[in-house]
């Protein structure tokens, strides 16, 4: 018998490699400051995280010059960036089985929400979802522990043993600890099994397949 009825799903890293289009918009953003990064795989920290904390922590930005920065990136990603993306293998065969078998799914991601709507509607995945939970454009509720939190009450999920978290990123099992509920770490996106190890993720999952067997 199934122990989990409610997956959430972080996004970028998880559901799909948006690995091109984040580093690229990156880059426009960068470009404005006289920055140049030949480097691609450099900037692969920024995906995930909260890009005013990635912009202030790895290139030393103010707060008003992260703010900005968030802007130019929007400026190459909403139009070019957000569909430089492809889905992982394997995911919507997940997704589907998952769906099949009754589960409600929830995405839970720190990318503004109407971008990460029109990503699972793109791939036609938006079909498997109950909801998708993001954060502002006003770039508030970026924290994965207010993402989460507000799907489950949105959705009306109060039974949180029943809930399971799936990210790549510290930052998701942070955030499902941080409201009481099991997670699952990914390795086949942007995190380590070190990084999702000290985070205290409850299982890690090498592929795709080891999500449905945990869940």
């Amino acid at each position: 018998m199934s122990k989990y009825d409610v997956i959430l799903f972080d996004l970028d890293g998880t559901l799909t490699d948006p690995g091109l289009g984040i580093t690229n918009s990156v880059m426009h953003a960068l470009k404005k400051y006289g920055i140049e990064v030949e480097d691609r795989a450099s900037l692969y920290k920024f995906i995930g995280p909260p890009l005013i904390d990635s912009f202030e922590k790895y290139f030393g930005f103010s707060h008003e010059e992260a703010v900005k920065s968030v802007d130019y990136y929007r400026e190459y990603y909403k139009d070019k960036g957000i569909y430089e993306n492809t889905v992982y293998d394997g995911i919507e065969d997940l997704l589907a089985s998952l769906y099949e078998k009754g589960k409600k799914i929830i995405l839970a991601t720190s990318k503004p929400e109407p971008f990460a709507k029109e990503i699972l509607r793109y791939f036609g995945l938006d079909k498997f979802f109950l909801f998708a939970a993001g954060s502002t454009m006003g770039e508030t509720r970026t924290n994965k522990a207010e993402v989460i939190e507000y799907a489950l009450s949105e959705c009306g999920i109060t039974d949180k043993t029943a809930v399971v978290m799936v990210g790549d990123r510290e930052h998701d099992i942070i955030g499902a600890n941080k409201n009481g509920i099991d997670s699952i770490g990914v390795l086949f996106g942007y995190g380590s099994r070190e990084e999702l190890e000290t985070a205290g993720a409850t299982y890690i999952a090498e592929t795709v397949k080891d999500i449905e067997n945990f869940i």
